[in-house]
């Protein structure tokens, strides 16, 4: 951080060392510091001025990043979330931030370019919640009244990094709350990615990993080809080619 500021949160309480994204020993962890009630309006500006860029820069629309254990996710979960004030305490007041982040971007380049990712069963980052399915019903719902085109939510499967697990919840609920486009994400391949989009489960299948270690996924899905393996050890390396350029196309 800036000048070695703290990490703004919705908390003061510290998590976990954690292994390092290079996978080399533990990375140090910064003490977060709570945002005061009067700076949030300014964060939430921060939002809208960078929504503001990237139409400028000439993207078509922004996701909001409202998952995995970052300061969004840090509002919503009731195991980091800790506050006493209209930020804290109720699922209402948990969640007003992302809304009024979403609002804030929404007025700004139009709710017609805005989505916003969700994760209410994961817990990166030690950000979990004891009632996702509330969390994640009440967000959906709430997101209908500002007419965002798309919200973007991951399988309760992938709970932590790289794992896919057995699980009896489901996104339907969220699914068939949500009136705009719902898009799925969390280890799916070819198949399964087909049947959530036959069965009406989802609208569109988000994929990371296979599209990483697969420029051509599209091709390959439709002539049901042979997929690359992805090699995690290069995820978030700072080399621009390995493991981002560096995979091989299908022959033509």
């Amino acid at each position: 951080m800036p000048n070695g500021q703290a990490p703004i949160s919705s908390t003061d309480k510290p998590i976990k060392p954690a292994t390092r994204a290079d996978g080399i020993g533990l990375a140090k962890v910064s003490t977060p510091r709570r945002l005061e009630t009067d700076e949030i309006p300014l964060v939430i500006d921060d939002f809208r001025v960078a929504a503001r860029n990237a139409i400028e820069a000439g993207f078509d629309g922004v996701e909001i990043h409202g998952a995995h254990g970052y300061l969004i996710d840090q509002f919503l979960k009731d195991q980091v979330n800790d506050r006493t004030d209209k930020y804290g305490g109720s699922l209402e007041n948990r969640c007003r931030f992302a809304l009024e982040v979403v609002q804030a971007v929404a007025d700004e380049i139009g709710a017609d370019k805005v989505g916003i990712r969700l994760s209410p069963f994961a817990s990166y980052s030690e950000a979990s919640d004891s009632n996702p399915e509330a969390l994640g019903l009440y967000m959906a719902q709430a997101l209908n009244k500002l007419g965002i085109l798309y919200c973007h939510m991951v399988e309760p499967r992938m709970v932590n990094i790289g794992e896919k697990l057995e699980t009896p919840h489901s996104l339907r609920p969220m699914r068939d709350a949500f009136k705009g486009t719902f898009i799925v994400a969390g280890g799916y391949g070819r198949d399964d990615g087909d049947k959530a989009i036959a069965d009406g489960y989802a609208d569109l299948v988000a994929y990371g990993r296979l599209f990483l270690s697969n420029p051509d996924l599209p091709r390959r899905f439709e002539m049901d080809g042979p997929l690359n393996k992805y090699n995690r050890d290069t995820f978030y390396l700072s080399d621009p080619v390995i493991g981002y350029t560096d995979y091989p196309f299908l022959p033509s």
